[in-house]
């Protein structure tokens, strides 16, 4: 039986709550233990909306030891491993104190502000002979996991180009989000997510081009548009974009060329389409990558094994792309090796 403590009850921690619940009802050896978060009104189950329907159910909040404080909660109870969907300035340094205490960490993307963090966090996790993952959802999102999968078996050939974009309003459920030394902006917490699957899907560019504008004030680069340079030539660009108001709602979409066939994801879902055949909508999994990054973990951990799906290195690497597509916008596109 794992004991968890959640830390952090906003829009995403709200939606590992959900998850947790159904795992337990679904009889996964879980057992949520205790809740963090500084605010005390969250503790009390009032949810926060974020940018995708990630579910509403009914949670009874009396049934969780509360706590303002991380340090007291990991010290008073009796836990196996910490949950922490907090702000990103914050993600280094509670994963050490966690990890320092003994515990296994699943944090929240982006894994921290830059690759020197992160650094920190693996050595950490490796001197206390802990498990740690950042919730690069994506790398479970059956959408992905299916376009990661033609890719690393060639089923269609050679990658020849690839395009990935995210886009929504500016966020409203947390004032960090616009805060540029909290969060990155768009680039760091929304861009992120498609950085990860460049870097998860091709490997880590040679280089970078980006260019990107910021738009809200006091946040960092709210629009984003990254071209990623790679040896054999391929073409793929990148797109963000937190400023799109209105009634534009929500999406996120890809479309990857392959020698053989091109895959497009989108709204409607995805299609595969053959080059010398008709395109067809592959059967996948109804599920949302929250819930299966958390099942994988657990299980993960239950069977005492070691993460290898998202494991810290790779995601380290994802921060290094970040840093070098920030350093490249600073200077209005101009290319930036990867380091």
């Amino acid at each position: 039986m794992l004991r968890i403590g959640l830390v952090g009850l906003g829009f995403m921690g709200r939606t590992h709550l959900e998850n947790y619940v159904r795992l337990e009802a679904e009889g996964v050896a879980i057992k949520v233990v205790a809740l963090c978060d500084i605010d005390p009104v969250k503790l009390e189950g009032n949810a926060v909306a974020g940018n995708i329907d990630t579910g509403d159910s009914a949670i009874d909040f009396n049934l969780y030891a509360k706590y303002t404080s991380v340090s007291e909660m990991i010290e008073k109870e009796q836990l196996d491993y910490v949950d922490l969907a907090l702000p990103t300035y914050l993600h280094r340094d509670i994963t050490i104190e966690c990890l320092n205490k003994g515990l296994h960490v699943l944090c929240e993307k982006p894994m921290a502000s830059n690759p020197q963090e992160c650094e920190e966090m693996i050595a950490a996790a490796e001197a206390n002979g802990k498990q740690l993952m950042i919730g690069q959802c994506l790398r479970f999102w059956p959408a992905y996991v299916f376009l990661k999968e033609a890719v690393q078996n060639g089923t269609y050939g050679k990658v020849t180009s690839g395009y990935f974009y995210r886009g929504g309003a500016t966020p409203t459920w947390g004032p960090w989000l616009i805060d540029k030394e909290k969060s990155g902006g768009a680039l760091l917490d929304m861009h992120v997510h498609d950085i990860d699957m460049v870097n998860w899907l091709f490997g880590k560019p040679e280089s970078v081009s980006c260019l990107a504008r910021n738009v809200v004030p006091g946040s960092g680069y709210d629009v984003v548009s990254t071209n990623y340079l790679y040896g054999d030539g391929k073409v793929i660009n990148a797109q963000a974009d937190w400023t799109l108001e209105g009634d534009y709602g929500f999406d996120m979409q890809y479309r990857v060329n392959f020698e053989k066939a091109n895959i497009i994801f989108g709204a409607s879902g995805l299609k595969v389409n053959p080059n010398d055949a008709a395109g067809f909508n592959p059967e996948l999994s109804p599920e949302m990558g929250y819930y299966l990054e958390l099942k994988y973990f657990i299980e993960t951990l239950l069977a005492g094994e070691a993460v290898t799906t998202a494991t810290p290195a790779s995601t380290r690497e994802t921060i290094e792309i970040a840093v070098a597509e920030i350093a490249s916008a600073d200077k209005q596109g101009a290319w930036v090796e990867v380091k």
